[in-house]
């Protein structure tokens, strides 16, 4: 197993995750207690895709099954575990290669190379819809709530970049909410983003995610359709921070980021 900063430029930035190539899937309770005991955000397992079950969309790329285990549950996507396990790939095992596919619970996900390192995941693409504002989760979150919105997640805007830097939530409260997590956004004025957010988590268990990029799925939509802009810098502003570039392309999304290696390990199981 090892351990990558996604999202990141140096270590110690952006979002841990645990990535964990198998020979075949291992038990789903197993799994789940291997997230738990790595008490990540994420751990990414992999095993390589049998195409006699599902042809692969392109023969030429390497393809891989994917699956996503938080501490608490496993989740239809993740954005910072797919770069990781993307970065694992290749620097260890497809050094040569420019495309990785992978068969998830949310469709054939693709990631590219670029010779500067970036990694590009293409993902589906959210359309959040406007809801009502519940005065229970804005006093929860201790910010006055301009706009909510709804996908995978609850999206509250606030006033300022400031306002989500400095936000103290209840996370508590914002635990016991039927959803997977609540994403705090705001345009980037006044820094060198075009927006940015945090994503505190609710049904998925993370009390405070660093980076998300599932959620940029969700929020490159609500902001290009402000900003009129289809290609954005997002930086989320947890504790340790990282940044995204985003581009919409229809009903796509390309999410862009580096990885920086952290740890690498053996698991060991009881027979």
């Amino acid at each position: 197993m090892v351990q990558v900063d996604a999202f990141a430029d140096t270590l110690f930035e952006g979002n841990p995750a645990a990535v964990m190539p198998l020979d075949e899937w291992l038990p789903d309770a197993v799994m789940q207690h291997i997230a738990l005991e790595n008490n990540l955000s994420e751990t990414a397992f992999l095993v390589v895709h049998d195409p006699a079950g599902d042809p692969v969309p392109d023969a030429s790329a390497p393809a891989y099954d994917l699956r996503w285990f938080t501490p608490a549950t496993e989740v239809d996507l993740c954005g910072h575990a797919t770069l990781g396990a993307s970065a694992y790939l290749f620097e260890d095992v497809h050094p040569d290669a420019e495309v990785l596919q992978f068969s998830t619970r949310s469709g054939w996900l693709t990631v590219t190379r670029a010779r500067c390192g970036l990694l590009t995941m293409d993902f589906p693409a959210q359309i959040p819809a406007p809801v009502d504002v519940d005065p229970a989760i804005a006093r929860a979150l201790g910010a006055d709530v301009l706009t909510a919105h709804r996908a995978t997640d609850l999206i509250y805007t606030v006033a300022s970049a400031a306002t989500v830097r400095e936000l103290s939530p209840d996370l508590t409260f914002l635990a016991a909410l039927p959803v997977r997590g609540i994403a705090v956004t705001a345009a980037g004025d006044g820094t060198d983003y075009d927006f940015v957010s945090r994503w505190f988590g609710a049904e998925a268990g993370v009390s405070e995610d660093p980076v998300t990029g599932s959620a940029h799925s969700q929020l490159a939509p609500l902001w290009a359709a402000r900003l009129g802009a289809t290609e954005m810098t997002a930086r989320q502003l947890s504790p340790r921070g990282g940044t995204v570039e985003v581009a919409l392309q229809g009903d796509r999304v390309l999410l862009s980021g580096r990885c920086v290696r952290f740890l690498e390990g053996t698991v060991v199981l009881p027979d």
